[in-house]
């Protein structure tokens, strides 16, 4: 799957992946309305009203970009029809040709992590016969408990040469209480992206690994270390936009061939009707504006990589 994201990534020329973060107060009325009225203002009206909102999303940037990423919370927090929600922005979002990252962030060990990893990206077998639960491409991880809870992942992926993003460096302001504490003299994210490295090269696809890693767009001082500790290694960029990373700044988590790195963006693109440069479109041309605001987004990191 990761030389698949790759080819993606080449031919549309967007090393982006647009985060379908789905919250209600980001849905235009019309479309809640609509979903109240038909299911009522409830838990299924609600998981209603983000499926639709998705689909005017997929439909209006499919064309553009690689990869989506689907946080499954978002959908959690709906309940049972919220999960079918994510359930069908994930089959629709394939039946689109998108590679999809399921943002999901599981970690756990032995037969639970296989379990998830079976849930996400691998099967179940059901008295003989293999079914697929939410079959996504692609799955975030986080490596609190070692190989432990890394393994099951790593052997599926293998298996079913899915992939998964591991969390190495993330965005948010806290993150250093743990990641930056230092240990030998280096900070724990930089023993993380050497065990990614390490894991990755057991699960290696043409010249990328199914392993790749999570570093925020915050700390882009830190995206030539990680870089070189991981070179075979996709890093996912989250942070990029509304939490204020810039194409700019992004330039040291890509190799030299423009490749190894994917630059997410959620409410900054499928909420930016709400923001004043796109307002002009207003809440019935939100999936435009996700349009225009993709185009923009591949735009300033086009040019901040031209001048590498």
């Amino acid at each position: 799957m990761i030389n698949k994201l790759v080819e993606k990534i080449k031919k549309t020329e967007a090393p982006i992946v647009v985060g379908l973060d789905p919250m209600l107060g980001y849905i235009p009325g019309h479309i809640t309305d609509a979903a109240y009225k038909e299911y009522g203002m409830n838990l299924d009206g609600a998981a209603k009203a983000v499926w639709q909102y998705n689909k005017g999303i997929v439909d209006a940037v499919c064309d553009l970009i690689p990869a989506v990423k689907p946080q499954i919370a978002m959908y959690e927090q709906f309940g049972i029809p919220g999960l079918a929600a994510f359930k069908q922005t994930v089959d629709y979002c394939k039946e689109k040709g998108l590679v999809v990252i399921g943002d999901i962030k599981r970690g756990d060990i032995g037969s639970t992590s296989a379990a998830y990893a079976a849930a996400h990206i691998g099967k179940v077998d059901i008295g003989g016969s293999y079914f697929r639960g939410f079959d996504e491409d692609f799955i975030t991880v986080n490596p609190y408990l070692g190989t432990d809870g890394i393994k099951p992942f790593a052997d599926v992926c293998k298996e079913e040469k899915r992939g998964m993003f591991i969390l190495v460096k993330t965005s948010n302001p806290s993150s250093g209480e743990f990641q930056d504490r230092l240990i030998d003299g280096k900070p724990l994210y930089e023993h993380v992206a050497s065990k990614v490295a390490e894991w990755g090269k057991d699960v290696m696809g043409k010249d990328y690994s199914y392993i790749g890693a999570v570093v925020g767009a915050t700390y882009p001082e830190m995206g030539k270390v990680l870089r070189k500790i991981m070179p075979q290694s996709y890093i996912l960029v989250p942070g990029y936009g509304a939490q204020g990373g810039k194409g700019k700044d992004l330039v040291h988590f890509f190799n030299n061939d423009g490749l190894g790195a994917i630059v997410n963006s959620s409410r900054g693109i499928i909420a930016a009707y709400k923001q004043d440069k796109y307002s002009a479109f207003g809440p019935e041309g939100y999936a435009d504006a996700a349009r225009q605001a993709v185009l923009d987004m591949k735009e300033d990191l086009k040019q901040a990589l031209e001048r590498v």
